[in-house]
């Protein structure tokens, strides 16, 4: 039996394309049921990443089903609300909300496949394998151990020291119910407002509601205490009305969520019968669009890895982590390059001219 530990993207994807291919396996999640906590924004899915593993896993045409009509588009402004790109999608990197994504995956495994209020609070080393034990006191022995646990996974300490570092920039998270003054500015997709090292970044999501995230660099503790509307309006009092407007229109809970990042380039020796997928792997800022993406390509080839090796754990960890290794560095090079780039001044405009060399080639 493989043993994941973690049932977002990744490890959903890893456990679903073991089963196309008659493989079990067990995915064990701290969270106490599929819809414990809301599950994020709106993903763009790349057609050499998450396509690749959504086909892999045979549930490509009915996340086609649920892709959000024209949520590919992209808007760029500057503080001024001047537009410096706008742009309609072209359907290459279909858009659709996380959670309707991670149901999808969740949903075509076999009943059972995911036990919930499964918090992992210690593993080790033991004859035959790896000793997980939970919360509750249970413990399971595997021999073959998938941490998809995310940014402060548990099975991370098996192979590597590193910890995530804060980055200096922090997110909060707000929703915006259908407004039609915001939706004019946010406009059918994305929307990136960037500037003087701040940003205001939303996106439309079905039912016209809008995640929007404000970004400022602070302190890693600056979002730990309470922070009010009023507050975050303030930190964009030179900008226009139409972008504090975005702001000010949210409603219910503000969500802090600085931003970490594990060393660019983060690595492992071969360690026997463990292995790491997404952001347990190779944590990174948002700014290179890839983290979900890769994420679900992870479990994809690790999953392909094990089928082509079905008699050599060792041979598929090694074969899988050889090409995920270099893909994973580039991907968070170009992260931390462009997080770096767009929160200095003028951020909007680097942002515009990337676009564009993008539509131009």
């Amino acid at each position: 039996m493989i043993t994941i530990v973690g049932a977002g993207l990744g490890g959903l994807t890893l456990a679903r394309v073991l089963g196309v291919h008659g493989i079990e396996s067990v995915v064990y999640d701290l969270d106490a049921s599929p819809h414990a906590r809301h599950q994020g924004g709106m993903l763009d899915m790349h057609e050499e990443s998450g396509q690749m593993a959504l086909r892999a896993a045979g549930v490509f045409d009915e996340f086609a089903r649920h892709v959000l009509e024209g949520g590919d588009a992209t808007r760029v402004l500057d503080k001024h609300a001047a537009v410096l790109f706008d742009e309609e999608g072209n359907g290459e990197r279909p858009e659709i909300e996380r959670g309707a994504l991670r149901d999808l995956l969740l949903y075509s495994l076999p009943e059972g496949t995911v036990r919930w209020n499964s918090r992992v609070v210690g593993v080790r080393p033991v004859d035959g394998g790896h000793e997980l034990t939970f919360a509750d006191g249970r413990t399971e022995v595997t021999e073959l151990l998938v941490g998809a646990d995310g940014a402060w996974s548990r099975i991370r300490s098996l192979l590597s020291p590193d910890q995530p570092v804060y980055s200096g920039l922090s997110f909060v998270e707000l929703r915006i119910p259908a407004e039609p003054r915001v939706a004019a500015v946010v406009g059918a997709g994305s929307l990136f407002a960037l500037d003087d090292e701040r940003g205001i970044l939303a996106h439309k999501e079905p039912g016209d509601e809008i995640c929007a995230y404000v970004a400022v660099k602070k302190p890693s503790d600056w979002a730990t205490g309470e922070i009010s509307r009023e507050v975050l309006v303030a930190h964009f009092a030179d900008w226009h009305p139409d972008l504090r407007e975005i702001i000010a229109a949210g409603e219910g809970t503000l969500t802090p969520r600085p931003i970490y990042a594990l060393p660019v380039g983060h690595r492992w020796g071969r360690t026997a019968g463990v292995t790491l997928i997404g952001d347990a792997a190779h944590l990174m800022s948002p700014f290179a669009g890839e983290g979900a993406n890769l994420a679900m390509q992870d479990g994809a080839e690790l999953a392909h890895a094990i089928i082509a090796h079905p008699t050599d754990v060792e041979a598929a960890l090694g074969a899988y982590e050889a090409a995920m290794f270099p893909r994973a560095r580039q991907a968070a090079e170009e992260s931390m390059a462009n997080l770096v780039s767009l929160f200095e001044p003028h951020g909007a405009r680097r942002l515009a001219d990337m676009f564009l060399s993008f539509a131009a080639g």
